[in-house]
């Protein structure tokens, strides 16, 4: 099966600038996509980005032009560039992917935005 470990969270004043990390069991090319969630106390998950093996990427509106997200194969690893940070981004940040059919996704890491 696949593993899926979220790193680099933690506390940042707003205008600030974060990099989470998604260490993956297998390699990012085994999967057609990798994307990023989060998830807000007291609101529903909401998508923010995602990577194809094409290359291609699609970032939710409030978010685009602030996020980056890109791959490191030689370490099966997804980033999230998080730049401009804002306290509307606080949240628990999840990466996720789809292997054989299978939905898979990490336990989350925190991002906490102080203003």
């Amino acid at each position: 099966q696949v593993q899926l470990v979220e790193s680099g969270g933690g506390l940042v004043q707003a205008g600030g600038s974060l990099r989470l990390s998604c260490a993956a069991s297998r390699a990012i090319f085994s999967f057609n996509a990798m994307a990023w969630y989060r998830q807000a106390p007291g609101k529903p998950r909401e998508f923010v980005a995602t990577l194809s093996r094409a290359g291609t990427t699609h970032y939710a509106d409030s978010v685009k032009g602030r996020f980056t997200i890109s791959s490191d194969n030689a370490v099966n690893t997804v980033y999230l560039q998080m730049n401009s940070l804002e306290p509307e981004d606080t949240s628990v940040y999840y990466c996720k992917t789809t292997y054989l059919s299978r939905e898979y996704w990490g336990q989350g890491t925190q991002v906490t935005v102080s203003s």
